[in-house]
């Protein structure tokens, strides 16, 4: 499969994905009220505590048919496998939606602060979403193995269907039969329902055939991947801690209708997390699969020219939304006291997910090469700096609190971890990283910003402000863009191309 291809399909899908489902949430607040979003934003919460369940079988899943493809795994195996983790991801969804329903009265009684929904419309909700992210769950197995193929034309092309179907198809639903979170999710289960029988169509279409007619449950498949899926299952753990305790936190002590105002700011400031997966969703088979045939300088040259593509995308959005973070929000929802309000957080995260976004790189190079011993220490040693700090400035300053331990906690994890890291796997590579493939491209756009900031003032209206937005955000990126060694290398061939041509005209 084309490496350039499955990129710009990730880009495109995921672009789509995170657009529509950003762009919507205004008109979701206009007809479900701000109280039933705060559930809609607790059931996104909820729906990633349960994926920590994962235990790195996903991941695992992904990496052992990328390594079928490079030829390290047999087709007998790769079957066996899935079957495993198949037996494993049943039990777990129907533990984990049980779970759910057994606590609706403790969670819409006691944790939410709920003051406008009725009691039965959250409970009836809450069954919902269980059922919902049991699915989705089981769905994840799937598409792990459809991505492992490297299939990630037509999984970025089904994942755009069932995001209209998810986002956009539910606004007549809720305009014309009616906006209650019952209807809302009950709509979402019948998508989910269909969603998990195509993928799980597609994944066994794609496995190898075998001469075995029956595979039955073994959990010997499972044996000689069991350190790298526990290391996994660690990391998920954490990324669940550092992503999500602030969110849990917040969903008990403020009103629901508070919950959801918070919710937007970080849901605008994790757009800068997607423009990261794209990339890494298809260079990870990728470097994978090189690193199993023993092309190193094939990896590092894919690795290098990735952190700069992200980079140069990343760095630029980070930029935009924490310097105008008020007037990114107030051209988004056309209320200014929320924009106000919401500003702050969003100012902080989005720099600390800025921060974050590269900081994932070294993860990428040490999955592919099957050796996270490193990133579990960083890892251990990331929660047990964030977690304490978010518990004690959320319970004292609130979602803003929250924000500054997430820039904080990142910036440290940033400077002093991944030195360590590159060492390890790649001598020497570090400083150039950090000053080609970063900070070359870093400047230009940080420097533009910071002049426009000081010496513009945005205009008023929400349409001419999200035009200079837009401009703004463009600009930044084809400066960050001549920052890329890969872009100046390809600029200076088209000028030579063209002072050659020009040379044989004037002959």
């Amino acid at each position: 499969m084309s490496l350039k291809k499955n990129i710009l399909a990730n880009y495109i899908g995921q672009f789509y994905i995170a657009l529509i489902g950003i762009i919507l949430v205004p008109v979701y607040l206009k007809y479900m009220g701000a109280e039933a979003y705060g559930l809609v934003g607790f059931f996104a919460m909820m729906q990633t505590w349960f994926f920590m369940l994962d235990m790195g079988l996903t991941p695992t899943m992904a990496r052992e048919t990328a390594r079928f493809e490079g030829g390290a795994v047999d087709a007998l195996n790769l079957r066996r496998l899935l079957r495993a983790l198949e037996g494993i991801f049943v039990v777990i969804a129907v533990l984990g939606a049980a779970a759910i329903m057994f606590s609706t009265d403790f969670i819409a009684g006691k944790w939410l602060k709920i003051s406008v929904l009725p009691m039965r419309e959250v409970e009836n909700s809450l069954v919902l979403m269980a059922l919902i992210i049991s699915l989705r769950w089981m769905g994840g197995l799937y598409r792990s193995a459809i991505n492992g193929f490297e299939r990630l034309v037509w999984l970025n092309a089904f994942g755009i269907v069932i995001a209209t179907l998810r986002f956009v198809l539910i606004v007549p639903v809720l305009i014309y039969i009616g906006s209650s979170p019952t209807i809302f999710f009950g709509y979402q289960l019948i998508v989910t329902i269909f969603e998990i029988s195509i993928l799980l169509f597609k994944a066994y279409k794609l496995l190898p055939a075998v001469e075995v007619i029956v595979i039955t449950w073994d959990w010997e498949p499972l044996r000689s991947s069991l350190s790298f899926s526990l290391v996994i299952a660690f990391t998920g753990m954490v990324w669940v801690l550092v992503t999500q305790t602030d969110k849990l936190i917040l969903s008990g002590m403020i009103p629901l209708a508070d919950y959801a105002y918070y919710t937007l700011a970080v849901l605008v400031a994790s757009g800068i997390m997607i423009i990261s997966k794209p990339i890494s969703g298809a260079i990870l088979p990728r470097l994978t699969k090189l690193n199993a045939e023993g092309n190193q300088p094939e990896l590092m040259r894919l690795y290098r020219t990735a952190t700069q593509s992200v980079a140069a995308i990343a760095i630029p959005a980070s930029l935009i939304l924490s310097i105008f973070s008020e007037e990114v929000l107030f051209a988004w929802t056309g209320d200014y006291d929320m924009a106000r309000k919401a500003a702050p957080i969003l100012f902080l995260y989005a720099l600390g997910n800025g921060v974050m976004v590269l900081a994932a790189f070294p993860y990428y190079l040490q999955y592919a090469k099957g050796d996270l011993r490193m990133h579990l220490i960083g890892n251990a040693l990331f929660v047990v700096f964030f977690v304490p700090s978010i518990f004690v400035l959320v319970m004292n300053y609130g979602a803003v609190g929250a924000g500054y331990a997430w820039i904080t906690s990142n910036l440290l994890f940033f400077l002093c971890y991944l030195p360590i890291v590159h060492n390890k796997f790649a001598k020497g590579l570090h400083l150039k990283w950090l000053a080609v493939d970063v900070g070359f491209v870093a400047i230009l756009p940080m420097s533009f910003l910071t002049v426009i900031n000081h010496f513009i003032t945005p205009p008023n209206g929400r349409v001419i402000l999200s035009a200079y937005l837009i401009t703004l955000l463009i600009c930044s990126i084809s400066l960050a863009a001549i920052g890329s060694s890969k872009i100046r290398v390809y600029v200076r061939n088209l000028l030579l191309k063209f002072m050659g041509l020009i040379g044989r005209l004037s002959i």
